[in-house]
């Protein structure tokens, strides 16, 4: 399990250059350099300031919470992305907000429920809450929660204290929040209601004996 968490980080290692320029044009012409301009903070330390390779970024950060370990002229700074500025209309990276991590530190991400497994055929599944807040340590954050709903029928919910969750982790979020529900097509639903309300009419409407 060590050699796992230790892979993870190596894994993301990245060559980081310090930035001594800073503004919108200073950032602009890193970008068309292929780099992205980057600040490192946290743990009582002064910011760094940095720029970041872009096309290598790019690819860490398909993966959600990613840790990253930063070579600064010399020195390795062990990081979590905790924040992704985004141009809104080219979605391209323009900055990234990273802070400072210690290994075996207990840090507090989202993290998304992935489904696996088949519903009772003719019901719709509803994933009502996409990620969990969970407590975990810094340098081994699970990618996702893995909750089988293999079987579930009509009716059927799972609430987020009912999840089991990878080892290690703590669930911070309400442990009474339906995370998942099972019910029958709307339509289906429907015509279950005018049924129910035509059985009800038809109770009332009948004349007493």
């Amino acid at each position: 399990m060590a050699e796992a968490k230790d892979k993870k980080v190596i894994d993301n290692k990245i060559d980081a250059d310090l930035r001594t320029k800073f503004g919108k044009g200073a950032a602009r012409k890193l970008r068309v350099l292929g780099k992205i301009p980057a600040v490192i903070y946290g743990h009582g330390t002064d910011p760094v300031h940095v720029a970041l390779p872009s096309h290598q970024i790019g690819l860490i950060l398909r993966r959600a919470n990613a840790v990253l370990e930063l070579e600064v002229n010399g020195e390795t700074h062990l990081t979590l992305v905790k924040d992704v500025q985004k141009d809104p209309v080219r979605q391209i990276i323009e900055h990234l907000d990273l802070i400072v991590i210690r290994k075996g530190e207990k840090v507090q991400v989202d993290v998304a429920v992935h489904l696996t497994g088949e519903i009772i055929a003719g019901n719709v599944i509803d994933l009502d809450i996409k990620s969990l807040l969970l407590e975990v340590e810094a340098t081994n954050i699970p990618q996702n929660i893995v909750v089988n709903v293999d079987g579930l029928d009509e009716g059927a919910q799972i609430k987020a204290g009912e999840i089991v969750l990878p080892d290690g982790a703590v669930l911070i979020s309400d442990a009474d929040a339906v995370v998942i529900s099972v019910h029958l097509p709307e339509a289906e639903e429907e015509e279950e209601a005018v049924a129910d309300a035509d059985a009800e009419a038809v109770v009332e409407e009948a004349p007493a004996e």
